[in-house]
């Protein structure tokens, strides 16, 4: 029980990042996009680094001791692996582009962007101000919504190794601080309130501990386990490593390649693997 309450702290502090997303537009109001681009690399290169190295490897050696045999249990791994990626491209499929947080509608108001664009309107007409917040909280109910698998992988992935879930939580919570900037930046020109652009910010993230425990609840409802020496871990793991790889490729770097130079991003990446390689080595 106590892995299981562990497990959910991680998920819950995760998930709270996008509140400190929303504090970091309130008393800075202005960012830089090389700062957002390298903690958008830094993030992906965490994710990729622990998926590649960790989560893959692990569900591989695992499905050894597992109720699979051989070929069967290692091609059932990769199938996961693939699994999980076709679970976040659907969750993209289903949401809208120009209200989907991976195109990044309004990271920094040093870059012009739909946001930066709806500020200036909204300043002039009473529809600009509508439509911004309308953009705010569509953003909010976006980014909730990709939080969900996001969090059923910060929380298995914790069950599974201490470690392993302390550095996904690390990554997870490091790329939700701009979508938490991404949601506050519309609600706060649009109301002028700093309290609402918190809390619509930090909301956004909440739903990671919800996933978490809608995991937890139907894997206990239907006898699966899910940690470590389960039939079912080896195969779990390897779609969680699919999503950190997907949301990495898909979310993180294009959106730090948006908002910042080349070079940052990839830096941020290299910085990102490096972290979690000497920390494997150390722990």
């Amino acid at each position: 029980m106590d892995g299981i309450l562990h497990a959910l702290l991680l998920t819950l502090l995760a998930g709270a990042a996008t509140g400190v997303g929303g504090l970091l537009i309130i008393f800075t109001k202005r960012l830089s996009s090389n700062f957002l681009a390298g903690a958008l690399g830094l993030s992906a290169g965490v994710m990729i680094f622990i998926s590649l190295a960790e989560l893959y490897p692990e569900a591989q050696a695992a499905v050894q001791g597992a109720a699979y045999s051989g070929m069967n249990g290692k091609a059932l791994v990769l199938v996961s692996f693939f699994v999980g990626m076709g679970l976040i491209f659907m969750i993209d499929f289903l949401v809208p582009d120009y209200e989907n947080p991976h195109e990044a509608t309004g990271l920094s108001l040093d870059s012009r962007t739909l946001a930066t664009d709806m500020i200036s309107a909204s300043e002039k007409t009473s529809a600009g101000h509508q439509a911004l917040k309308k953009l705010g909280i569509m953003s909010a109910l976006a980014i909730a919504i990709h939080n969900f698998p996001e969090g059923m992988a910060t929380f298995i992935s914790s069950l599974g190794n201490s470690q392993t879930g302390a550095g996904i939580t690390f990554a997870v919570a490091i790329h939700n601080i701009p979508e938490g900037i991404a949601v506050a930046i519309p609600i706060y020109y649009a109301t002028h309130s700093k309290g609402k652009a918190v809390l619509y910010a930090t909301l956004s993230g909440l739903t990671e501990p919800v996933g978490a425990a809608i995991c937890y609840g139907i894997t206990a409802l239907f006898g699966v386990q899910i940690s470590e020496g389960g039939a079912a871990f080896p195969l779990i793991l390897a779609a969680v490593a699919g999503i950190m790889i997907y949301i990495s490729l898909d979310e993180l770097l294009p959106t730090a390649e948006k908002y910042g130079k080349h070079h940052v991003a990839i830096s941020g990446v290299v910085a990102g693997m490096a972290i979690m390689g000497i920390s494997l080595i150390l722990m």
